[in-house]
């Protein structure tokens, strides 16, 4: 009963000390409670963004929502036409693309090139791939830096990613990465596959960030089995879109209770990303945290200050207010009421802030860096709970101030003593 009537005047005097206080003094305090709201998610969630931002283009671009790759021991999907009928089936798969995959080298220049020249190479994962599938699955087309896409009956005809021309690399080419000199669209080069070489014409060049297509080489499927000597239709990789608002995880599940598990591994995203795309995310992870535990502690000492100061100035009103039999108790609740209110209507100007203008703008504008589109990534869990943390920081540093002043011995404050 004590602490509910504690907890009654407590909020009665913390709201008359608001209302009573200096608007510059609350604006300038919730301001600080916003930047430090900002502080604790907007630093790390760039971060960690610009690995997300790298990651979303790798499902978009390349493996899909779901993936289905060769088991460990083998390099095709077996028993790939029952694999294809059976994503046929299911209706919450929007789109697949399947993609016959080797390695092949690239020669330019070579009608010019004298006897003791070095020749003119590049080499590169090649895919074949069914050219409206494909971009109907990963909008390939759409990722064109020049030239044109390709379509289904264009033989001896390519795509390349742009690090394999000298002229777009962002840095000098090494014994362990080569890139040709004199390639361009509309020229031909000679593309060679298990020993097998043609004449083919770079029909366009793609400028994705995404390696596999940067790096990549792009033929129709029909065009790629010719030349590599194929004659199953065992493909190396299928991309899957699922269909909007549906759970990739749910379609994974789907796909291997139908029985595919059995010839291939069968992947969402996540599950398929590159280990150093984790670590990395775990890394930025934890220096966002380390640069949010400042913000926190900066947080916790404008208000242990500012809560000080208050109490102090007002010590000989708090000495009466004991005087005519108001708890102890109720005083330094009032004082937290306080705190939490700064930091609440920090919080929420800031969640505005975040989710109605920030997370929007990075995303239709994402930071151009060299390997990704970085973007914001501010999760609502975890958002909510860094206002968790927010709050419980002010609500700590408010009680104690109060609490120092308020142990005060009554008489010693009416009259201003020491």
């Amino acid at each position: 009963m004590a602490l509910s009537n504690d907890v009654r005047i407590g909020f009665f005097l913390a709201l008359r000390q608001l209302r009573r206080s200096s608007l510059w003094t609350t604006g300038l305090i919730v301001f600080v409670m916003v930047l430090t709201f900002l502080n604790l998610v907007v630093v790390s969630g760039l971060l960690v963004g610009l690995i997300q931002g790298a990651v979303q283009q790798l499902r978009v671009q390349y493996t899909g929502d779901v993936i289905i790759s060769p088991l460990s021991d083998k390099t095709y999907i077996e028993n790939t036409p029952s694999v294809l009928a059976t994503l046929s089936t299911i209706s919450t798969i929007k789109a697949f693309s399947s993609r016959y995959t080797d390695r092949a080298t690239l020669e330019a220049d070579y009608l010019n090139r004298r006897e003791g020249e070095k020749r003119d190479t590049a080499s590169g994962q090649v895919y074949g791939i069914d050219p409206a599938a494909e971009n109907k699955t990963t909008n390939l087309g759409k990722f064109l830096k020049d030239g044109a896409y390709l379509k289904p009956d264009d033989f001896d005809q390519i795509l390349i990613g742009y690090f394999l021309l000298k002229k777009y690399l962002p840095f000098d080419d090494s014994p362990n990465f080569t890139a040709l000199k004199k390639a361009d669209v509309g020229e031909k080069v000679r593309v060679t596959i298990n020993g097998q070489t043609r004449e083919m014409t770079i029909k366009g060049i793609l400028g994705s960030k995404v390696d596999n297509i940067r790096q990549g080489i792009f033929m129709t499927d029909t065009q790629l089995r010719a030349l590599s000597g194929r004659s199953d239709n065992n493909v190396g990789a299928i991309a899957i879109h699922v269909a909007d608002g549906v759970d990739p995880l749910s379609v994974r599940k789907d796909i291997t209770l139908r029985g595919v598990g059995k010839y291939a591994k069968v992947q969402t995203f996540e599950e398929a990303q590159p280990q150093g795309f984790k670590d990395i995310v775990k890394t930025f992870s934890m220096l966002g945290a380390f640069f949010s535990a400042f913000g926190l502690i900066v947080a916790a000492i404008t208000i242990f200050i500012v809560i000080f100061i208050n109490a102090l100035t007002r010590r000989k009103f708090i000495g009466i207010l004991k005087g005519i039999g108001i708890s102890g108790h109720a005083i330094e609740i009032a004082y937290v009421f306080q705190s939490v209110f700064y930091a609440i209507i920090g919080s929420g100007i800031g969640l505005i802030v975040v989710y109605g203008l920030l997370v929007p703008y990075f995303t239709a504008h994402p930071i151009n860096f060299p390997f990704s589109d970085g973007i914001l990534y501010a999760p609502f869990n975890t958002t909510f709970f860094r206002v968790g943390l927010l709050v419980v920081a002010t609500l700590v540093a408010g009680y104690l101030p109060a609490r120092m002043i308020v142990r005060k011995n009554t008489l010693d404050s009416i009259l201003g003593r020491n």
